[in-house]
């Protein structure tokens, strides 16, 4: 006899966040390692980083700049949203987050494009004759985006899983701890950015 008792399964959500910090971490020395080489390489060639530095597209770098800042706001709104029980406003704001994750991919794709076309990639032609430090730049370079652009795909595909979660009432105000932490995991994407658009793009 259940005497109208209900039970619910208990869910450690204190633990789930720990864990996601946990995780977290870890991507933060996957990321480390690399620009720890980078900050070593760029003291040892720094006249010809500067120079490669400025044959990026500062402006396509600056869109997706703005285009993840922004994407940081809608992904904040949407997990607000929800804890508040609006889960229409949360499934536009995690729709614009995706879009937007989508949008950054496409733009790094045409850039990687571009430099590939015109053989300005480690071993490529045009570096073949260049200076020792370009074609470090350019290889760290490839590196660090690349590592970073396969985060962002990661994010965009749990975010888009996600969304689906909230349409179907599986992740809801009552139970939205994976909103939050797939909303941690999208800021730190954000963050790696944000470090490695200067180092990049700025050098000088």
């Amino acid at each position: 006899m259940s005497y109208g008792i209900e039970h619910t399964a208990h869910k450690d959500y204190t633990g789930a966040k720990i864990g996601m910090w946990l995780f977290l971490f870890t991507e933060f020395f996957l990321f480390f390692g690399p620009v720890l080489l980078y900050t070593i390489y760029r003291f040892r060639y720094h006249a010809a980083f500067t120079a490669s530095s400025h044959e990026l597209d500062l402006a396509i770098g600056s869109i997706n700049t703005a285009i993840l800042l922004t994407s940081s706001l809608t992904m904040a709104v949407s997990i607000s949203a929800l804890q508040r029980d609006r889960t229409k406003l949360s499934l536009w704001m995690l729709a614009a987050t995706f879009v937007l994750g989508v949008v950054f991919l496409i733009n790094k794709y045409f850039e990687w494009t571009e430099k590939f076309s015109h053989g300005m990639y480690p071993g490529g032609e045009a570096l073949a004759g260049g200076p020792p430090g370009q074609g470090v730049f350019y290889g760290l370079y490839f590196f660090l985006t690349g590592l970073h652009g396969l985060h962002v795909l990661a994010g965009i595909t749990a975010i888009g899983v996600l969304a689906f979660m909230v349409l179907k009432k599986k992740v809801s105000a009552a139970d939205h701890v994976r909103l939050e932490n797939a909303g941690l995991y999208w800021h730190l994407v954000d963050v790696v950015w944000i470090y490695l658009f200067p180092i990049f793009y700025l050098v000088r």
